[in-house]
């Protein structure tokens, strides 16, 4: 992996993860507005790090996970993609699933706007997902000769197999109220109430005690856990070979070229 900064040692700025803790929640906050949030190299190695920061820190029961700007997660990097191998990205996309599963602490996604393709293995992972009204999803990846290869460790569990086919084959935008019917995530509320919504489900799960958290958690993914560990390795080689296709390298240039909105 090439070298990176220390979270610690950059800057403000140069941060792409935040971590603040109070009242029992540690959240950790996706802040990489250039690309909107994407699973970059070095967001998913400051997201590690802030994930095993709160697995230690004894103040926090509770995880939240959340964004800046008005994108969630946009996915996968393609301008890393699309410039060389995957077998790196794929896999840390895969690792960040069974980190956030195997996480001794309940963690609560708090969507408050669009998520799509990678991103949603991270929404898929999480145990409880508050999102807002306005918040869209896609698997975009059959647009551009991919599939949603590592992600479906968790995605394809949480979703009903019929609206994991109409989702993924069609790769078009659903809706939050969609996400909903469909298990991908827990509630939705209006966007003014999202911050009410994310508290009261925070404060509910810290009355836990942090043994009984972390055991009923173990008991909940124990399947999901055991899918990753099973299928992980070859889901990460079919998302990397998928990445390296012609047909898929071509589509990315593509998409990258396009106008900016």
């Amino acid at each position: 992996m090439s070298h990176h900064t220390p979270p610690e040692a950059a800057s403000t700025s140069d941060v792409l993860v935040h971590y603040a803790a109070a009242d029992a929640v540690a959240t950790i906050t996706l802040d990489s507005p250039h690309n909107r949030n994407a699973l970059s190299r070095r967001l998913l190695e400051e997201l590690g790090a802030a994930l095993a920061r709160a697995a230690e820190d004894d103040d926090a029961r509770v995880v939240v996970l959340a964004a800046t700007g008005k994108v969630f997660c946009s996915g996968a990097d393609l301008s890393e993609a699309s410039g060389g191998s995957m077998e790196e990205g794929a896999r840390a996309i895969v690792d960040l699933q069974r980190v956030v599963l195997a996480h001794p602490k309940p963690v609560v996604t708090r969507l408050q706007g669009p998520v799509r393709a990678g991103g949603i293995g991270l929404v898929a992972a999480s145990d409880v997902v508050v999102s807002a009204g306005e918040a869209t999803f896609a698997l975009t990846e059959v647009k551009l000769g991919l599939a949603p290869a590592a992600i479906s460790l968790t995605v394809l569990p949480r979703m009903t197999s019929r609206a994991a086919a109409l989702t993924a084959l069609g790769g078009e935008v659903f809706t939050a109220a969609e996400a909903l019917e469909s298990g991908l995530v827990t509630s939705v509320v209006p966007a003014d109430d999202l911050d009410a919504a994310v508290a009261a489900v925070c404060a509910s799960l810290a009355t836990g005690s942090p043994q009984g958290l972390r055991e009923t958690k173990a008991l909940l993914n124990r399947e999901l856990l055991a899918r990753v560990d099973d299928l992980g390795d070859d889901l990460a080689a079919l998302s990397a070979r998928l990445f390296g296709s012609d047909e898929a390298k071509a589509a990315m240039t593509a998409f990258l070229s396009r106008p900016k909105r």
